[in-house]
């Protein structure tokens, strides 16, 4: 338990340390735009369509499961801003960086770490670059991008699938699915749903970029960074769920006092 204990706090540490080198060499160093958006470009097309189709299924489940409930005390009706919210605020962003963090980050993760044990990230430095500007920051910068961007498609095919499952499951007509949609998904709903998919965007490109630069160890190593970028970050995206959870919830509570 200790050894356990000391290996997260190490493991943080290095991250916030990580983090610093980052902020100083992309403020002293600025990496090119077009390599930024190389890599937002390319990290999005990977996972463009497993990400649309995952949102879709959240939706679909979320309608599903509120219509059996709601149909009993006959507020269907609401179907669609009651299963639009919970998507936009909690389920949508939560599943969905779940998703990019097994896709993105361990492809990252891997890619770094095999440049690293292949020794490509030591000829950088020899030819007098430094590989924290050329190869980190463009990949730090673009998952976050392209990792926000993506939760954002995947949970507007969430509220497309949620409306089908509606129609075909409920019965429910679309203009009657929509209809209390803007009245209960509210500006704070929104945020909240906003500030989770940059929060976990940041989480994921800071754990998959460290891991991967990080690795040691041949081929055996590059596996062992994986599988510790796969567990870290969703143990990550679960904390912060929980306390951007607190957040918005302390924010929801205010505006309503108002």
């Amino acid at each position: 338990m200790f050894k356990l204990l000391t290996e997260i706090l190490t493991d943080i540490g290095g991250m916030i340390l990580f983090i610093k080198e980052l902020i100083w060499t992309s403020y002293h160093f600025p990496t090119r735009l077009h390599d930024i958006f190389e890599q937002t470009v390319k990290v999005s097309i990977q996972s463009l369509p497993t990400t649309a189709l995952a949102g879709f299924f959240v939706g679909a489940i979320m309608t599903v499961q509120f219509a059996m409930q709601m149909n009993e005390f006959g507020a269907l009706a609401y179907l669609g801003g009651l299963s639009t919210s919970g998507t936009i605020r909690e389920v949508g962003p939560l599943l969905i960086a779940f998703l990019l963090s097994g896709k993105i980050g361990a492809y990252t993760s891997a890619e770094l770490g095999t440049m690293k044990v292949t020794e490509q990230i030591d000829a950088i430095r020899c030819l007098g670059a430094n590989p924290i500007q050329e190869i980190i920051v463009p990949r730090f910068i673009g998952i976050i991008i392209s990792s926000f961007l993506l939760l954002g498609v995947g949970l507007l095919m969430s509220i497309i699938g949620g409306l089908l499952l509606a129609v075909v499951f409920a019965g429910v007509t679309p203009e009657r699915y929509l209809l209390h949609i803007p009245t209960i998904v509210t500006l704070p709903s929104i945020l909240s749903g906003t500030l989770k998919s940059f929060v976990f965007a940041v989480i994921l490109a800071t754990i998959c970029t460290y891991k991967g630069f990080m690795t040691s160890g041949g081929a055996k190593g590059i596996g062992k960074s994986v599988v510790q970028t796969a567990v870290s970050t969703m143990i990550g995206i679960v904390v912060a769920d929980w306390i951007t959870s607190q957040i918005g919830s302390s924010f929801l509570n205010f505006w309503l006092e108002l």
